[in-house]
């Protein structure tokens, strides 16, 4: 009998004792949702759920010359992993080597892989785009590089001026800009009157000499579904970089992470994060003011905002980089674009979904951790001298967060916000057949493509 009791009274103390957690859980749950709700322009947290990705009605920002379909999404898919088109490189060598998603593949959240995107001139893969170097056949100057760290192809639907300057894009951030269209050819796509994704793929098909046309949409078996895609475009336009880029857009709006455990505790799914996580979403959106610059439902910026930060640039993060140095006016950022006294050095405030596996941070990649991240911004200094101190934001400056809360900050940025099947936004194979992200033999070799 003694026993029984004993057993029955832990059993008491037991079910107190997860009654009492259900009920902190319950309030931590009601303190974040009142702290979202503070933070949101609507007044409530659902403003930071992200769309479906077929729910195309309330995909924001769509081009309304490009509004999305299923068969524009579908060609936008294969035309953004196909190498077939990769048809101009520098070298013979390297042709139907190299795609849009060599810098920017699902496994490493449409990113490179690595500190620096390489298109044209380089060989391999790796495990997930971090074996890709030089081709020994191409000059440095031969390489299709960029000059800063690639920006993930990821929640692009709350993008509305493309790149880390925003220089693509006639409307949003580049009203009022007109006088800087005519610095060179590729900037003049923004007379066209598209919305950033529209003209920013315009301008890479070009700059990464990938070829669209009807001898090649034939040769690949592509022509039936522009015809598909763009029945109102007349034919002599409608196998062109131009309708490709739109295809490419309208498959980029589709790919969002709203299968992140943020986005299932946002839809009601409370278990979906830890305690951790949930003290790690409080400080991001309340003490460390992370949302005063990431406030959108991808949590980058809406409309576009651009701050100067002090970090690093691409060329002086210790990486051996191609086609970028000090002279490079892209290390100025928005003004390297607008060429304003007061835009210099200054950069987009980027999404932050998936960011776990990306391995490198800021513009510069000068940051190789999400906890690197979270010091920088801890300690609240510049690493710049290059940058002037009279242009780095205010906003920088010592948060004064604990060990343990940089810890749950961390989970939250690591975890919190990363969707584990980015792989569903991927094709099984193109029409060429050709491997992808790349179709080098090196590649070939790494991937297991054959």
């Amino acid at each position: 009998m003694k026993k029984t009791s004993t057993f029955l009274l832990l059993l008491a103390f037991a079910g107190y004792f997860l009654s009492c957690v259900h009920e902190v859980s319950i309030l931590e749950d009601k303190a974040l949702e009142e702290t979202l709700n503070s933070r949101s322009p609507s007044g409530s947290y659902s403003y930071f759920i992200l769309p479906q990705s077929d729910d195309y009605a309330n995909i924001p920002n769509q081009d309304v010359k490009n509004p999305i379909t299923p068969i524009k999404v579908t060609l936008g898919r294969l035309l953004f992993h196909e190498t077939g088109l990769g048809l101009e490189p520098n070298n013979p060598v390297s042709k139907e080597t190299y795609s849009c998603s060599s810098c920017h593949n699902a496994e490493r959240g449409f990113t490179a892989g690595r500190f620096q995107g390489v298109a044209d001139g380089a060989l391999g893969f790796g495990v997930s785009g971090e074996g890709r170097n030089k081709n020994p056949l191409y000059l440095g100057d031969q390489v299709d590089a960029q000059g800063a760290r690639p920006l993930p192809v990821i929640n692009t639907a709350f993008v509305t001026n493309a790149l880390w300057a925003g220089t693509f894009g006639s409307f949003g951030a580049n009203e009022g800009t007109e006088s800087v269209w005519h610095q060179d050819t590729l900037v003049e796509i923004n007379f066209d009157g598209l919305q950033g994704l529209e003209a920013n793929n315009n301008r890479a098909l070009i700059v990464h000499r990938q070829v669209v046309n009807k001898a090649v949409t034939d040769s690949l078996g592509y022509t039936a579904m522009f015809d598909a895609a763009f029945p109102e475009v007349p034919e002599s336009q409608r196998y062109t970089r131009k309708m490709a880029a739109f295809a490419i857009a309208a498959y980029f709006r589709t790919i969002l992470t709203n299968e992140a455990p943020f986005q299932l505790w946002l839809k009601g799914d409370k278990a979906a994060m830890t305690n951790e996580q949930k003290n790690g979403a409080m400080l991001f959106f309340g003490k460390a003011g992370c949302s005063s610059c990431h406030s959108s439902p991808s949590l980058n910026s809406q409309p576009h905002r651009f701050f100067a930060l002090g970090v690093k640039n691409l060329y002086q993060s210790g990486y051996d980089v191609f086609r970028t140095g000090p002279t490079d006016k892209r290390n100025l950022g928005r003004g390297g674009f607008t060429g304003r006294d007061e835009d210099m050095h200054k950069f987009k405030v980027p999404q932050l979904y998936n960011l776990k596996n990306v391995g490198f941070y800021f513009h510069g990649a000068s940051k190789t951790s999400l906890r690197d991240v979270v010091n920088y911004f801890n300690i609240g200094l510049p690493e710049n001298p290059e940058v002037p101190t009279s242009q780095v934001t205010p906003l920088l400056h010592p948060l004064n967060l604990t060990e343990n809360e940089i810890n749950d900050l961390v989970d939250f940025l690591e975890n919190g916000l990363y969707d584990p099947n980015m792989k569903r936004y991927t094709p099984a194979v193109t029409m060429s057949g050709n491997c992808f992200p790349n179709n080098d033999s090196q590649s070939q070799h790494d991937m297991g493509c054959q």
